[in-house]
């Protein structure tokens, strides 16, 4: 996120590669109940063999580069058999009405979900997603469940356990390390500004998810997913597909119902990306509507956190539990009178009737199967009353591909050293040239498959009042922005722009890095505007999503035509732990 903590979180590498998305994604414009005495300690025990393991390669010795961070091997052919799971694709909803009948506490909902991770994360098929557990969650579970009790439900999340991603602080037991062997031991003086509106919503913090490490922004040549502390997280539609990045072990903990619901950062498709990969919805919001305070960053201009889960109702849930104004986060400011403390009062399945939306065309056109599932999607909201100007793109497409790298190289310097500065005395590196000595110095277990060419090139950059820099940002807003999506949107009187968000997910490849096909992030998240992910339909039995972007502070307008649209196709499905289907 950036500065403001937030990232790289789906930057480009955050999700791609520079420029693609690899940072953030894609690639530069390419886009990268009732229980008895035997059953609650076996659970109880479940949840410590759980934790330690998760615990235990960071905290072996002092700065012990000796992990459980080999990447896992890729999957042989054939499929996974996975037991059921009382809480599969139970909504937010579900869970909370299982709360109040009494068929569930907060305390079974962790114990179930732990036992979950441990059956199917840590062994079984080993989607490799949740990197560490909170020690501390039965006991927030139970304190939960008493004020319950004594004075009823804080609202719509009391009790509900979800996943944050590891580079989102958390002053507690975890650490936070952006996946990296360098912040292993690192504690945050205090809860990033997330975890303080998690806490204070009465979620649960079950623990955090692995990712693309660094946010994907340490090479242009990296493999999404994987990281130096965490290994390879993999896609649980097919375990030898890549699970997108950078939020990678967020959607496929979401997807593989490891969690009621999780929190991603995105920088440029970091959020979308892993979304649409693991058959999920993602929110990537505007710019300053959720603090990045407390969030590793990669770029204060274009990071951001916000939810990923199974459903547009329990996104928009989540979305105005973190929504709020933070000290921390000059950003939040611009959001005073633009966020909504509710959320679901913009889910409308009729939401599709009377809108305008525009197809950009300019994002298609890199795969004949995600082009014919785009115009069923297309088909279904014009069956739903929907009018589509058809194409609207964006004219300034590509122009700012180059500029955004070097945006990127500039603040996530800066902000880097800004956020590791606040760690403390005792932190393990202090700046980014600490990182790269660090990584050089350990390169068997850091930099096994990829390499830190874009730190290097960051570290190489001057202050953030260069011109190259001033000049480029400015570039990028104009062209995002004003001659962008704003230009378009006013051109054509439009609600919304769709596109599909990327290709099916890729083989993972740890040898040549990712294989990106298709993406439609980069102009929504340049511009630092909103960008919404639902499942659109399956290509070879991978998902593929469609994202509807728009203007600044639209998100209830997005929410509302992604809700019409989830509802009329209803296309997610869940996963099945194949360990390939072969190519698509």
């Amino acid at each position: 996120m950036s500065n403001a903590g937030m990232f790289k979180p789906g930057l480009f590498k955050g999700l791609f590669k520079p420029g693609l998305f690899k940072p953030g994604l894609f690639k530069p414009g390419l886009f990268k109940p009732g229980k008895t005495a035997n059953r609650r300690s076996f659970l109880q025990a479940t949840l410590a063999t759980a934790i330690g393991a998760a615990l235990r390669p960071a905290l072996s010795a002092a700065r012990d580069v000796s992990p459980a961070s080999t990447a896992p091997g890729l999957p042989q052919a054939g499929a996974v058999g996975v037991p059921s799971f009382e809480l599969d694709e139970l909504s937010i909803t579900d869970l909370q009405d299982g709360l109040k009948s009494g068929k569930f506490s907060a305390r079974s909902l962790v114990e179930k979900y732990a036992s979950r991770i441990d059956q199917i994360d840590k062994h079984g098929p080993a989607i490799n997603s949740v990197i560490e557990l909170n020690p501390d969650a039965l006991a927030i579970a139970d304190s939960l469940d008493q004020e319950r009790k004594g004075k009823g439900p804080r609202g719509p999340l009391h009790g509900i356990p979800v996943l944050i991603k590891d580079n989102i602080d958390t002053a507690d037991k975890m650490m936070t390390t952006a996946g990296s062997l360098a912040l292993v031991g690192s504690k945050p003086p205090k809860d990033s500004f997330v975890a303080q509106r998690l806490r204070a919503a009465g979620a649960v913090i079950l623990g955090k998810t692995n990712l693309s490490e660094w946010a994907n922004i340490r090479s242009s040549h990296s493999t999404s997913g994987w990281s130096g502390r965490g290994g390879l997280t993999k896609n649980p539609y097919a375990l030898d597909r890549n699970p997108c990045g950078s939020s990678s072990g967020s959607g496929a903990a979401v997807s593989a119902n490891l969690c009621a619901a999780a929190i991603g950062t995105e920088t440029d498709g970091s959020i979308v990306c892993p979304s649409s990969a693991n058959g999920i919805v993602g929110i990537k919001p505007t710019v300053g509507l959720v603090s990045r305070g407390g969030i590793i960053p990669i770029s204060h201009s274009q990071d951001g956190a916000g939810p990923m889960c199974r459903t547009v109702r329990d996104a928009a849930i989540l979305l105005a539990a973190l929504a709020g104004v933070d000290a921390d986060d000059p950003a939040t400011a611009a959001s005073q009178g633009k966020s909504h403390t509710d959320y679901t009062q913009f889910l409308d399945p009729n939401g599709l009737k009377g809108a305008r939306i525009g197809v950009a065309r300019k994002y298609f056109g890199f795969s004949e199967a995600v082009d014919a599932l785009m115009e069923q999607a297309l088909d279904a909201m014009t069956h739903q009353g929907a009018t589509l100007v058809d194409p609207a793109d964006i004219e300034t497409f590509g122009k700012f591909d180059d500029s955004e790298l070097l945006v990127f190289m500039y603040e996530l310097k800066a902000d880097l050293n800004f956020y590791l500065a606040r760690l403390g005395p005792g932190a393990p590196v202090r700046t980014l040239k600490d990182i790269i000595e660090f990584n050089n110095g350990n390169p068997q277990k850091e930099m096994p498959y990829f390499g830190q060419d874009l730190f290097v090139k960051a570290e190489a950059k001057g202050p953030l009042n260069e011109k190259e820099y001033l000049d480029a940002l400015a570039k990028n807003h104009q062209l995002a922005r004003t001659e962008g999506i704003d230009a378009l949107m006013d051109k054509f009187h439009l609600d919304a722009i769709v596109a599909p968000t990327g290709g099916p997910a890729w083989i993972t490849d740890l040898v040549n890095g990712d294989h990106v096909a298709g993406g439609s992030s980069n102009a929504a998240a340049v511009a630092g505007y909103p960008n919404i992910n639902v499942t659109a339909g399956f290509v070879s039995g991978l998902p593929v999503g469609i994202s509807f972007f728009g203007r600044a502070w639209s998100e209830p307008t997005l929410i509302r035509l992604a809700c019409a649209f989830e509802h009329s196709t209803k296309a997610r499905q869940s996963p099945r732990f194949l360990s390939t289907i072969g190519p698509t």
